[in-house]
């Protein structure tokens, strides 16, 4: 997490951000994974996120269950950090940094020690190569390259991953040259990770084969195998009672096992391809952003929930794991406004036969509630697609989709209108344009739909996408037009755009002159659909700088130095569901949309305001727990929306209804300690009939003497009200004379007569 004054930028996903190696806790009910500056907490059960544990500043790389206390975990980051959860209710308990002190030789009982170091250097980032067994052995040489390795947890024995797919098995430790080892050779590739299980019965291995293996110690030539994981395996990890394996993938996807033998749940991340081809889009309906995911496939994942909702298969044939084929990508991608109508660009390029295009457009089904393949049109262009985009006017009559192409042309496509009920949908071409045999870049609609800015290397032209009339050009100094974007509401009058030449460009479409100019490297420029606002996103000296700005205005509304290494190309405005009310001028610009980008790294990074994570860390400690008594995680989750509805219930009640006793200690710690902590039920018993035994002559007599006082009270009230003859309605006349009424003191004896035990009297009537 970067801190740039009332703004931070937080770490969401990608390469680095990738699910590192998982813990099952004791009871194998949760899954502890390192994500980004998090640790996510996961049922493993329902696969859903029931905690985040906040506070790093830093890339979360490893997590550790306590040892004493199996309900706190031990979280350590890349500054160097280590930080104690209690991971029922995500309270951070403490927060240290582990050092190697330095003492000086000295005599004396007090020494200053001024030399600190780090406790481990040197060691791979990859936690596979770290492990902790009977002891510490370090062995150089060999004749091939570590890189993964595991500790019998009773034996005398270390295993070895190599990158030659082999698994050595080393023992005699302790004997500086009688030390052997036998080896196991199943992976074709690195040996990735490997994990004993706790009895030590058997040793579990994967890697990019998308194969669990599962030795047997000391009968190596019996093996199990679970194939199909879907990805390559990049860790391994063991419940401590053996009955849960977790293993970690290369695409950001964790798989839980029951013994080695059947998949009980899959928790997926962001899906981390190899390359982003596609633009950052967001799903109008589902606001889920889109992207390149598993291959030939689009991922929709949702930002607020922070999980991804489904795959939508694009290319629809099998992808085949071989180097060296080449098979269909996705390319492109664009929503309508509206989000009804999706279009997608595949290609597959062939060493010998020329480029195979297909332009796909899918239909939303509402049934469904996923999208249906409409049209596919073979061969759009002649040549590669560069740009796509659909015309975005909110009240627009048609559907209309422009693409260009290195062939020379751009292409606007149609949706033809559907004049019975029967009749399908269907897409076809309405106009080809082209200028002076230049080759189109990029292309762009204004915000209302009626102007078309398309590029042609250094000429920009302007169409009527009514008429495809040619309005006007606008030249700039030379150098490639790379990126193009109208202006939005106040300022949708300018037209911006990015040069070769490292310039950045607006046009005023008013007069048709360039408005102004300013040099500086922008990789990416984008428009927030809900605002004024523009961001660029500018490359030098290895980094990229990001500057917000009007286009009517010269001074940017935000800037920040370096939010990353290498070049930013891929990034989208989210709008929000809810606007922020931002004081601070420097976050204005958050409070109609949120800003996400993709590194050169395959990092999705976000910028968020202090208030909105002040906001998330609240929430997430509302769950704090008041008193002492540990609380299960069940309770966590139901304890607010319960106590809601207790809330709700108690204010319907009348005022004049009595209100119900309140639960007695034992119950509530009954209901509220977590079953693996609570004593026998023998014990449970005694203490809950105690607590609701036979009342005692003490307590009966208090109730007495309630009894008589409320009496008392009502008495008084009584006499009150006979004493008033005021209060009688007017014009009413007694027929009788009224009795005198009894004093206090006799309605007192009156009472206590009553009280009396005449069952004598009766007996002496009888006789």
């Amino acid at each position: 997490m970067v801190e740039h004054g009332d703004i931070r930028v937080v770490h969401r996903g990608g390469s680095k951000i990738n699910f590192r190696e998982p813990v099952i806790t004791n009871d194998s009910r949760f899954l502890l994974v390192p994500s980004g500056e998090c640790v996510k907490v996961f049922s493993t059960s329902t696969e859903e996120c029931v905690h985040d544990l906040r506070g790093h500043t830093d890339l979360v790389t490893g997590v550790l269950l306590r040892p004493s206390n199996h309900l706190q975990v031990y979280s350590c980051s890349a500054d160097g950090t280590v930080r104690l959860w209690d991971f029922t209710d995500g309270i951070l308990i403490k927060l240290f940094q582990l050092v190697a002190v330095q003492l000086p030789q000295s005599g004396e009982q007090l020494v200053e020690a001024r030399e600190l170091s780090g406790v481990l250097s040197d060691v791979s980032s990859n936690p596979a190569a770290i492990t902790f067994g009977q002891g510490v052995y370090n062995k150089k040489g060999g004749k091939n390259t570590f890189t993964c390795v595991a500790c019998h947890p009773k034996d005398d024995c270390i295993a070895t991953g190599h990158e030659d797919g082999k698994i050595r098995l080393w023992r005699n430790f302790n004997h500086k040259k009688e030390y052997t080892y036998s080896t196991l050779h199943w992976h074709h590739s690195a040996v990735s990770s490997l994990r004993f299980t706790p009895e030590g019965t058997n040793l579990l291995s994967g890697g990019v084969e998308s194969v669990l293996v599962q030795w047997r110690y000391n009968q190596e030539s019996q093996r199990d195998f679970l194939p199909r994981l879907g990805a390559a395996i990049t860790h391994i990890t063991i419940s401590p009672d053996g009955a849960l394996f977790c293993t970690s993938h290369s695409d950001n996807k964790i798989t839980i096992i029951q013994s080695c033998v059947k998949v009980s749940a899959v928790i997926q991340g962001l899906v981390k391809g190899e390359s982003v081809q596609t633009d950052l889009m967001l799903d109008p309906r589902s606001k889920a952003l889109v992207l390149n995911g598993k291959p030939g496939h689009l991922q929709f994942y949702s930002l607020q929930r922070d999980k991804l909702l489904y795959n939508l298969d694009i290319v629809q044939q099998e992808y085949i794991h071989e180097l060296g084929l080449q098979q269909f990508e996705v390319v492109k991608a664009a929503f309508s406004a509206s989000g009804k109508w999706l279009a997608t660009v595949e290609e597959r390029k062939q060493k010998i036969a020329e480029l195979e295009l297909n332009l796909k457009l899918w239909e939303y089904d509402e049934q469904t509630q996923s999208f249906v393949l409409n049209t596919t049109i073979s061969a759009p262009h002649e040549a590669q697609i560069t740009a796509m985009c659909f015309c975005q006017a909110p009240d627009s009559q048609t559907t209309m989709l422009v693409s260009t192409s290195k062939d020379g042309h751009f292409k606007a496509w149609q949706l033809a209108p559907v004049h019975t009920e029967d009749e399908s949908p269907s897409w076809s071409c309405n106009f080809v344009g082209a200028y002076r045999g230049l080759l189109p870049e990029c292309c762009s609609f204004s915000a209302d739909g009626s102007l078309l800015a398309v590029s042609f290397q250094e000429v920009v032209t302007v169409w009527s996408p009514a008429s495809w009339e040619l309005l006007t050009t606008l030249s700039q100094p030379p150098g490639a037009i790379r990126d193009l974007c109208f202006g939005r509401l106040s300022c949708s009058k300018y037209l911006l755009g990015t040069t070769a030449n490292n310039l950045l460009c607006c046009w005023n479409l008013l007069t048709c002159s360039l408005e102004w100019s300013t040099c500086m490297e922008t990789s990416l420029l984008l428009a927030d659909p809900l605002s004024e606002n523009m961001a660029a996103f500018c490359y030098q000296a290895g980094f990229t700088d990001l500057f917000v700005f009007k286009p009517s205005e010269p001074r940017p509304l935000f800037s920040h130095k370096a939010v990353c290494s290498g070049k930013v190309t891929r990034a989208v405005f989210a709008p929000r569901d809810e606007m922020l009310e931002s004081c601070e001028e420097s976050s204005q610009w958050l409070n109609h949309s949120q800003l996400y980008f993709l590194t050169q790294n395959m990092d999705l990074v976000t910028f968020t305001t202090k208030a909105e994570e002040d906001k998330l860390m609240a929430f997430s400690k509302q769950l704090v727990i008041d008193d002492s008594i540990t609380k299960t995680p069940f309770h966590l989750l139901l304890g607010k929306h319960r106590q809601q509805q207790n809330q709700d219930v108690a204010s319907s009640l009348s005022a004049d209804r009595t209100p119900l006793p309140q639960g007695s200690v034992a119950i509530k710690e009954l209901l509220q300690t977590p079953a693996h902590v609570l004593p026998s039920t023998s014990f449970l018993c005694s203490m809950f009939v105690h607590a609701h035994g036979p009342r005692g002559e003490n307590q009966h007599a208090e109730e007495e003497m309630e009894s008589e006082k409320e009496e008392e009270d009502s008495d008084e009230e009584m006499e009150t009200r006979t004493l008033r003859p005021e209060q009688a309605p007017v014009g009413s006349q007694a027929t009788e004379p009224a009795a005198a009424p009894l004093t206090k003191a006799q309605v007192r004896e009156l009472r206590r007569v009553k009280k009396l035990d005449h069952s004598w009297f009766s007996g002496l009537l009888d006789s």
